[in-house]
C-alpha cells in the first residue's frame, strides 16, 4: 500500500494568479515585465497596515467607545472603573498601580503580609497631618484583596520588584526570598 505524499502540492498558475492578480498587472504595465511576487508582497503589505491602522487608531476608538457604554450601564457602570483600574494595575502594558512590594501588619498586629503601596496619601486629623501610604493586600485571589491605610514608618519595603511580588503571591508564598532587602 503506498504512502500518501507529504509534501505540499506544487504551486500552479491558477494560484499564482489567485495571489498576484490584485496588483501584479499594475507592476507589469509600471515595470514593463511580470514580476513574481511582487503583487503578493503588495497585497500582505497592505493587509498589515490596515490591521496596524486598525488596531490603534480604530481599535482604540472601539474599545473608548465600550468603555462609554459600560459605565452607562445601571449598577455595572459604578463598578466598572474601579475594576478597570484594578485590572490595569496588574496589567504587563501598565505597572504604574503598583509603586512597591511591602509588609504591613495584616489583619493583625504581630502577623505580616506582602501588599503592593498604590499610593502616598496625607491625612489630616484634629492632632495633625500624618503621612500614610494605601497599600492593597491581596487574600485569597490576586485580584481580591483589602484596601489598608496604614502610617508610612509601619511599612517595611521589601526591596522586591512588582512582578517578583505577584510571583510570591500568586505561589502561595513559596517564591518568598530567604532574605528580604530593606531600603
Amino acid at each position: 500500500m503506498a504512502r500518501p505524499s507529504r509534501t505540499a502540492p506544487p504551486v500552479t498558475s491558477a494560484r499564482r494568479r489567485f495571489l498576484t492578480r490584485p496588483f501584479g498587472p499594475m507592476y507589469e504595465r509600471a515595470i514593463g515585465r511580470p514580476v513574481p511576487g511582487l503583487g503578493f508582497l503588495t497585497a500582505v503589505t497592505i493587509i498589515l497596515l490596515m490591521g496596524t491602522l486598525a488596531r490603534n487608531v480604530v481599535g482604540r476608538r472601539v474599545l473608548s467607545w465600550g468603555d462609554a457604554v459600560l459605565e452607562r450601564l445601571p449598577v455595572f457602570g459604578r463598578l466598572y472603573p474601579s475594576v478597570k483600574m484594578l485590572l490595569d494595575a496588574f496589567s504587563p502594558e501598565r505597572r504604574s498601580g503598583f509603586k512597591a512590594v511591602v509588609l504591613v501588619q495584616h489583619p493583625r498586629e504581630g502577623g505580616w503580609a506582602f501588599g503592593f503601596v498604590t499610593s502616598e496619601v496625607v491625612v489630616e486629623s484634629p492632632t495633625g497631618k500624618q503621612e500614610m501610604n494605601t497599600v492593597f493586600v491581596p487574600t485569597n485571589n490576586l485580584y481580591l484583596g483589602d484596601v489598608i491605610v496604614v502610617p508610612r514608618a509601619d511599612v517595611l519595603h521589601t526591596g522586591l520588584s512588582v512582578e517578583e511580588g505577584i510571583r510570591v503571591i500568586l505561589s502561595a508564598g513559596t517564591a518568598t526570598p530567604s532574605r528580604l532587602p530593606r531600603f
